[in-house]
Formats: structure tokens, sequence, C-alpha cells
């Protein structure tokens, strides 16, 4: 605090070429007066020996060293690493939900042919069919020649609607009706 050659204290520290400055400055003005430079030279050195150690200490020209990504980035793992599961378990379930798809296939493909064939050649089955296949069919009950009748005449009316595209479907739907008339003027309906 005394300015008779103690340690200089500033109230903002001075940046390095500041610093540098003031050491030309100082160097050049001894070497100008030769009687100030013995006096000026022990401010210097003292002023030197003092500032450079905090200066260096403070800004050693070394950035600090840097965290490395994985540090960085500690938060993401945990979710980078729940996704991959959680898409390793997908995959896995959805080729296991196709083996065990294609097991069932092959046995109802072959629970199918256990009604003997007449036919010798080996028939293609489709799997869709063969399940139906299997279902055991109720007998019901039949059903009462007013409803037939009902019915019957329903169909007529939806055949008059259609719209036929070729003479050949004409001939076809004309026929179709033709039968249906007969069945509503009949007096006993057949049974089916």
């Amino acid at each position: 605090m005394s300015s008779d050659g103690g340690p200089k204290l500033y109230t903002n520290k001075p940046k390095k070429p500041q610093l540098k400055q003031q050491r030309k400055s100082d160097l050049s003005s001894s070497a100008s007066n030769p009687m100030a430079s013995s006096s000026s030279s022990s401010t210097t050195t003292t002023t030197t020996t003092t500032t450079t150690p905090t200066s260096s200490s403070s800004s050693s020209g070394l950035p600090p060293p840097k965290e490395s990504l994985a540090r960085r980035f500690k938060f993401v793992w945990p979710i980078l690493l729940t996704l991959n599961l959680g898409i390793g378990a997908y995959v896995y379930l959805s080729a296991s939900k196709k083996d065990q798809d294609a097991k069932d296939a092959e046995e109802t493909a072959t629970e199918v042919p256990s009604t003997p064939a007449a036919v010798s050649t080996p028939v293609a089955v489709p799997e869709k069919p063969a399940q139906a296949a299997v279902v055991a069919l109720k007998p019901r009950e039949p059903i009462p020649e007013n409803q037939q009748r009902e019915l019957f005449k329903w169909i007529l009316e939806e055949k008059r609607k259609v719209k036929p595209k070729d003479p050949e479907e004409k001939k076809r739907v004309d026929e179709e009706k033709a039968v249906l008339k007969q069945f509503i003027k009949a007096k006993s309906v057949p049974s089916f």
C-alpha cells in the first residue's frame, strides 16, 4: 500500500498485454536514466516477482481440462439403454409371434387331412377354410313356410333391382326370377 517499492495491489487485475507494456515502459525508463535504474530495477523486480506468480497461477495459458462426452451427457445413457432394450424386446417378440403363427398353421394343416379322401392325388387346402370346416354344424330347426315365402318375395324384389351388364347375365337373372315366382305360387314350399 505504500508507494516506496512495496508490491502493488490492484483493485482490478491487469491483463497480460497491459503488464507487458508496463514492463517495457519500466525497462525503457531505467535504460534512459542510469541513476534511477537501481531504484526502479528493485521496484520492477519486486513487482515482477509478486505479479508473476499470481498471474501464472490464475491463467496458466492452458484451458481447464474438458470433461469427456460420456460424462457431459451422462443423463442420456439411461435413456439410450432403455430405448435399446425396448427395441430389442419388440423385435424378439414379433419374430417369436411369427414363428408361433407358422407352427399353428402347420398343426391345423396336419389335423384337417384326418378324414379319408377319395382322391389319391394330394390336394392343396387353404388354411382359413380348413379351420371353418372343423367347426361342427348343428342341425337347425326348419323355417316355417310363411317366412320362406316372405324371404323368396324379398329375393325377387332384389333381383328386380339388379341392372344386368350383358345379355347372358340378364338371361340368368330372368331364369332365377322365374324359379322364385314358382316357389312363391306353389302350395307347398320345398325344404332345403
